[in-house]
């Protein structure tokens, strides 16, 4: 059946998807297309949007892209690298930017030039950036609509040829204007709305029962919001007598996490679900891994393994049971799962055993398409509860991907970087603060390292610190106004080329110098997760007391391998707010609750120092691993 639609070409970004998931939740049917697509494929396009991407436009080796689309009478819509794409098809020019933009801007509207896209849109908007090119001249025919501080060409067009091009992201929820814009470019288009959630949750029940056929499934079941609503979808389509969810402990887990994990799904009614405790296997696995992509690796293929395992055990007919996976569109991207986009890191749900049996036909995705927040939505309309529903995400992995680990010795290559790191950092002026923090602030550098992504390309570099006045008992001060925090983690992560996150040091071991504290040899051990999940668990219980659970998105515990002796460790706290896990923001936590968390977690008698990750998403991942 033919339907119009809102058609993105996919130049390989992390926000690729988003858009058409943006153009579809306003009721606009949207879908991904190659940029080298046929022309044959826009039959029933009312407009086009370019994506943005990880190459640079005079890259050697960029994504393939079909001119002729230029040529369609149709609006086109051009985003960061598309942005470019459509600059230079009218002559215009591209080049490194004299500085790179990434988090938030504030975008000037030429009040003088009437542009659809910002039809009721205010004259002064806040944006998100995550770019280090530029257009550097303008294309034939087209305009200035707006600019940053940094940007002079943010937003142009060009009406004769019904052109637009902006250099920010509208389609993340960090541009509030932007599904104002998206709103505005489908009505320029002429699109009807045709599109809502209970279409997706029809297709969705129609495709698993397509692809399931007569197979039974057998769906990973880690106990968070994506397994649990996969668990439920396909517990609606194809009955539970041919579904079977499998709840592996695999060592990893917070405190009591299976148990309450258990208890959640009894009470709610699901039956059909074993619970497997594969710790030892799991540890096993990873055994003295310092990578972080091995380590993912290796616990994404032991699950493969312990599926096996069960699958023997059970005397269920392999031919006969599809494995289901509760996989993101947001793994997908990250993994590099697209054709033109960059790996940021390689989720478990897509290592080469996944693969294998992706290849096979043997692996059911219901929600790949999707993001965290539509699919919250669909889980609503399934009845479950908030319980489910809302309880932060938590990974396959679980810990072990905030478990840094290292052989305790850094390499000559890293040692370079981090003494290039101190040195970029020693230049970068702070002064978002007011003089009274700023006469006790000290700026330093970890010598650990984290993913980030900076655009759209991973990172993988050394976080800055920002000491304040030292207080009593380890305590250090925070500066009261997070915003300001927050302008100096991105004044930081924009002009160094090698620091991708800002930390706030909370507090230090009064018993030591910072001299003490240094790299150690530390690995995902039984002693170590343990550590974790009693700081984590301090943490996650104090947000639930105070309220603030609900109110961010997902809280991570780090631990890192950096501390005055082997046995203890210094801790990074990481709560982020987010809608969709492409873009975040770290969370603003009232002082007073983050006093009372530092109390607690000083008083446990293996921590050495505590840190509070304060940097978003770009140019920071969640996880540090």
């Amino acid at each position: 059946m033919s339907r119009s639609k809102i058609i993105v070409l996919d130049f390989g970004s992390q926000y690729a998807h988003l858009i058409a998931k943006r153009f579809r939740l306003l009721g606009f049917y949207s879908e991904i297309a190659l940029p080298s697509s046929d022309i044959s494929v826009f039959s029933d396009a009312k407009g086009i949007v370019f994506s943005g991407g990880p190459s640079s436009v005079y890259d050697e080796k960029v994504p393939e892209f079909n001119k002729d689309i230029l040529n369609l009478g149709i609006p086109i819509l051009g985003l960061c690298y598309g942005h470019y794409i459509v600059q230079l098809g009218y002559n215009g020019e591209v080049g490194k930017a004299d500085v790179g933009e990434f988090g938030f801007a504030s975008l000037k509207i030429n009040p003088e030039t009437k542009c659809p896209l910002f039809k009721g849109v205010e004259n002064v908007q806040q944006v998100w950036m995550s770019h280090q090119d530029a257009v550097l001249k303008l294309g034939e025919g087209f305009e200035v609509v707006g600019s940053t501080k940094d940007t002079q060409y943010a937003a142009t067009q060009n009406l004769n040829k019904k052109r637009f091009s902006l250099q920010f992201h509208c389609e993340v929820k960090d541009t509030p204007c932007g599904n104002k814009i998206f709103e505005n470019f489908a009505d320029y288009c002429g699109m009807k709305k045709n599109w809502d959630q209970d279409t997706v949750l029809q297709v969705i029940l129609e495709n698993i029962k397509t692809e399931a056929k007569n197979h039974n499934v057998l769906l990973f079941l880690s106990g968070g919001v994506d397994s649990t609503i996969t668990f439920a979808l396909l517990n609606k389509a194809l009955g539970q007598e041919r579904v079977l969810g499998l709840h592996i402990d695999n060592g990893f887990m917070r405190k009591n996490e299976s148990e309450n994990v258990k208890k959640a799904y009894n009470k709610f009614g699901f039956t059909n679900f074993i619970v497997e405790d594969a710790s030892e296997s799991f540890l096993k696995a990873i055994n003295k891994l310092t990578d972080p992509q091995q380590k993912r690796m290796a616990v994404g293929e032991n699950f493969i393994t312990v599926r096996n395992d069960v699958v023997a055990k059970q005397h269920l007919d392999e031919n006969n049971w599809l494995l289901a996976q509760g996989t993101l569109y947001p793994d997908i991207i990250e993994s590099g799962g697209t054709k033109n986009s960059n790996t940021i890191k390689t989720h478990h749900n897509r290592v080469q055993g996944i693969q294998e049996l992706i290849a096979k036909g043997m692996i059911i995705e219901p929600i790949k398409d999707l993001y965290k927040d539509e699919v919250r939505s669909i889980g609503k309309k399934l009845g479950l509860s908030d319980e489910l529903v809302m309880r932060h995400p938590f990974p396959g992995p679980g810990l072990s991907i905030n478990v840094l680990c290292s052989n305790g010795i850094m390499s000559a290559e890293d040692k370079k970087e981090y003494e290039n790191a101190k040195s970029e950092f020693d230049n970068i002026s702070v002064d978002e603060f007011c003089d009274d923090c700023k006469k006790f602030m000290q700026k330093s550098v970890l010598p650990v390292k984290s993913v980030g992504v900076q655009g759209d390309f991973r990172t993988y570099r050394f976080p800055a610190v920002l000491s304040f006045e030292k207080l009593e008992n380890g305590f250090y001060k925070v500066p009261k106004k997070w915003e300001k925090i927050e302008a100096a983690s991105s004044n930081i992560t924009n002009k160094a080329t090698l620091i991708n996150r800002t930390i706030i040091r909370l507090w230090q071991n009064p018993k030591i110098d910072d001299s003490d504290l240094k790299l150690q040899e530390g690995y995902c051990c039984k002693q170590r997760l343990n550590q974790l999940r009693e700081v984590d668990n301090i943490m996650l219980t104090e947000l639930h007391n105070s309220g603030w659970y609900e109110k961010i998105f997902q809280h991570l515990t780090i631990d890192l391998p950096y501390a005055s002796t082997k046995d203890r460790a210094s801790f990074v706290l990481r709560p982020v707010c987010s809608e969709d896990v492409m873009t975040a923001r770290f969370a603003h936590l009232p002082l007073d609750l983050l006093n009372n968390v530092i109390e607690k977690i000083s008083k446990l008698g293996f921590v050495d120092a505590l840190y509070y990750d304060a940097t978003n998403k770009p140019p920071a991942t969640f996880g540090w691993e």
